[in-house]
């Protein structure tokens, strides 16, 4: 793999870069204005730049085949291309549409956050970008609005309905905490993950697409459902509403009964990782995967397997699915020290039983 120097022919002036995210609890919350508890993993996504006298962009990527690596447009020219970067294009057209001035340049991108297992590949390039470009023109860009320009690449340009989460997790995270996220208002908490515990995360390997999976249509569902309730998000809608919730049509009971009672699992979440509780939190991570599974469907046979091995680990407080599903990834919440041992026999039980390969990703 080339070095800049070696792409481009002079040295990068630039570097920035952004972790991925694993999402411990609230997942298809942030899209209908309820809470997240993301936080950052190691694994990240690098970009290296340097400005040039054009408006031209030369964009090399590590990360896909080697014939598909390089990519150009112009600025104030972007025009979608349903490939890889697009999501860089959709961050230079965020920016300009905020009024921030821009000027060509030659990026290098390489990253360590896996592609398509849930753990917000694209808001990792997406921000690390914004974050070169913000250092590179001097952009008067904070960090929530840095996620906002990474929220609209991603929405308008490439056109994956997502919420906020992951941007404000991959532009807002610190390790050691999980991200509390009032994803309505935007207010969130740094919440410290209690040293009594540890976090796992397997990939299924099982490959998921946003854009083209079934993701789109369960947001149009929660719409439907808030018009059925008449609310303006499932935000509105309280616990003891759910005989409201009951007496919808299917499937829009089911999804409204996810979303609603994943944001109280959230809230309850919060206040067992305050208390140093692991167990409690754990109980909540299976709930919150069955519900995905059987409220939601959004998780696939395979990850279900793994979530049921990682359960009858005697060092396993709690297991679920994490990200957007139709594949992916699961976080598991283990015993503190045991994480490396409890991925190991995780992963080899799921190989054995299912045919299938996991990575594990963390630790």
């Amino acid at each position: 793999m080339g070095t800049f120097g070696e792409l481009f022919g002079s040295p990068a002036a630039v570097s920035a870069d952004a972790p991925g995210r694993v999402n411990l609890i609230g997942e298809h919350t942030d899209y209908n204005g309820g809470f997240v508890l993301p936080a950052i993993i190691p694994q990240r996504t690098r970009v290296e730049l340097a400005r040039r006298a054009d408006r031209r962009v030369r964009v090399w990527s590590a990360n896909v085949e080697p014939a598909s690596r390089w990519a150009e447009f112009v600025i104030g020219e972007e025009s979608p291309t349903r490939t890889w970067v697009d999501y860089v294009q959709g961050v230079t057209v965020a920016l300009r549409r905020r009024g921030y001035a821009l000027v060509g340049v030659d990026l290098r991108i390489e990253s360590t956050v896996p592609l398509g297992s849930g753990l917000s590949s694209s808001a990792a390039l997406e921000v690390s970008v914004a974050r070169a470009l913000r250092s590179a023109c001097d952009l008067a860009l904070d960090d929530v609005e840095l996620a906002m320009v990474g929220k609209w690449a991603e929405n308008e340009f490439v056109g994956a309905p997502t919420g906020i989460m992951d941007q404000m997790a991959v532009s807002l995270g610190q390790p050691g905490t999980a991200l509390f996220l009032d994803t309505r208002t935007l207010g969130f908490e740094r919440v410290p993950i209690p040293p009594s515990v540890e976090l796992v995360v397997i990939d299924s390997g099982v490959r998921r697409r946003l854009v083209t999976s079934e993701y789109a249509t369960r947001r149009a569902q929660c719409e439907e459902a808030c018009r059925l309730l008449g609310v303006a998000q499932l935000r509105d809608v309280a616990m003891t509403d759910l005989p409201k919730i009951e007496a919808l049509a299917e499937p829009f009971c089911r999804r409204a009964r996810h979303v609603v009672t994943e944001d109280e699992r959230v809230l309850q979440a919060v206040a067992a990782l305050r208390a140093n509780d692991p167990g409690q939190a754990g109980e909540l991570f299976y709930a919150s995967h069955a519900s995905m599974r059987d409220d939601y469907d959004v998780s696939a046979p395979p990850v279900d397997a793994l979530v049921e091995i990682a359960s009858s680990d005697r060092d396993v407080y709690g297991a679920r699915l994490t990200g957007g599903g139709f594949g992916g990834s699961i976080v598991i919440l283990a015993r503190a020290g045991s994480g490396s041992r409890v991925a190991a026999r995780v992963a080899e039980r799921y190989q054995a039983e299912c045919a299938q390969r996991a990575t594990v990703l963390v630790p």
